[in-house]
């Protein structure tokens, strides 16, 4: 077993598709798949950006005990 997805795997899942959407309804499910997959990895890009983009907040230590046992 080399992989989940081998070549006949991925025609009896294509098979399968074709069977219970229809010849008219899989280019339109493809579309769709593809357009959220597009726009997952745009998001995805523009946070990470944004995250390098940002410099992180100071934090600020206790001065004493007194004020880490208070928190």
């Amino acid at each position: 077993m080399e992989g989940l997805f081998q070549p006949a795997h991925l025609l009896v899942i294509l098979a399968i598709a074709l069977f219970v959407f229809g010849p008219k309804k899989l280019p339109e499910l493809g579309k769709g798949l593809g357009d959220g997959i597009r726009n997952f990895r745009d998001s995805m890009k523009q946070a990470s950006e944004a995250a390098k983009a940002e410099p992180p907040a100071p934090t600020q230590a206790p001065n004493s005990t007194e004020e880490i046992h208070r928190s």
